[in-house]
């Protein structure tokens, strides 16, 4: 019995995902087609059909299961605990000054190399 009724809801599951592209693929053409009216008509047009297909989608099992994962990210996005201005400031300084540093000595190094090839083609 959970097996049919899984094959029903995996059926309905595919067809309302098959649904959702469909409305964003017509969402997409129809703001080519329409090229003649306004872009702000247009954009309104293209995510409104955006919307409604993410409604469809959202009604499927994979739907639901994506929707909580948006959810949980929300969650954890609020749980971050984010840098004040002046920590930010001290590591981009610090992450500035080490990449100098290294271009420096990459530098050198390139010079160094240079020179020490020269000497040995005898072109020095």
């Amino acid at each position: 019995m959970a097996t049919q009724e899984k094959q029903a809801s995996s059926w309905l599951d595919t067809v309302l995902l098959w649904v959702a592209v469909v409305i964003l693929v017509a969402s997409i053409v129809g703001y080519y087609y329409f090229s003649r009216y306004s872009d702000l008509v247009r954009v309104l047009g293209m995510i409104g059909g955006a919307g409604v297909a993410v409604l469809v989608a959202v009604q499927s099992e994979l739907g639901r299961i994506a929707w909580g994962y948006v959810q949980g990210s929300r969650t954890e996005v609020r749980r971050v605990v984010w840098p004040t201005r002046k920590e930010t400031v001290q590591t981009t300084a610090m992450v500035v000054m080490v990449v100098l540093l290294l271009a420096i000595f990459i530098w050198a190094l390139d010079i160094l190399l240079g020179w020490g090839v020269s000497l040995l083609t005898g072109r020095a």
